[in-house]
């Protein structure tokens, strides 16, 4: 999965059974390849959620938590009350070897995984773009939210020229629905995507 020939199929549209197969495929070698390219948006991402979330007991459901390295990232950043999902069957059986989960379940494609109001804080770490979970996602995890929660995501740069998630984000403003805390552009990986924004929203 890491020759360049194969690295731009993680920023094309495809299906959900496509991206399934395709992780299913990555999930062996996935966290030598992100490694190796840099991959520096989970350590970011937790920082700013750290930043606006005192509270580190407070529960967190990594959305789309992949091997775990999300979930390594908040647990270093002080929190410690970490569930994980993923649609990945592959990707979770490594994500189950890192030891800093309370909980890890397979997802269902489209659904947030979790009872409204469940969680105080909601990580999407690469997932809601170009290639992975749709532009509507970021509602629904805002949705499956409590009152004043956060939801901390990025969106890599591929995602950022896509005027979908664009109008997905400004939408969730725009309605009330959620305030912006947070929103940094920095490193993702060192090939073929050079840099994420990491955004934090609270819902209103």
């Amino acid at each position: 999965m890491a020759d360049k020939s194969t690295q731009p199929q993680l920023w094309t549209h495809r299906s959900v059974a496509d991206t399934k197969a395709l992780y299913a495929d990555w999930a062996p070698s996935y966290e030598a390849d992100v490694t190796r390219m840099r991959y520096a948006t989970p350590t970011r991402l937790a920082a700013a959620l750290a930043r606006f979330t005192p509270d580190k007991t407070v529960p967190i459901l990594d959305f789309g938590c992949g091997t775990g390295l999300s979930g390594e990232a908040l647990a270093a950043a002080g929190f410690e009350a970490i569930d994980g999902t993923d649609i990945s069957p592959e990707m979770l059986e490594q994500a189950r070897a890192k030891g800093c989960y309370r909980a890890l379940w397979l997802g269902t494609p489209g659904e947030a995984g979790a009872r409204a109001g469940s969680y105080g804080a909601i990580t999407a770490t690469g997932v809601i773009s170009l290639g992975a979970a749709p532009p509507e996602m970021l509602d629904t995890l805002l949705e499956a939210l409590a009152p004043g929660g956060r939801l901390a995501f990025s969106y890599n740069d591929p995602t950022l020229a896509d005027a979908r998630f664009m109008a997905a984000l400004d939408g969730a403003l725009t309605s009330g629905k959620a305030r912006q805390l947070f929103r940094e552009h920095g490193p993702h990986l060192s090939e073929k995507v050079t840099g994420s924004d990491v955004i934090v929203l609270e819902r209103r």
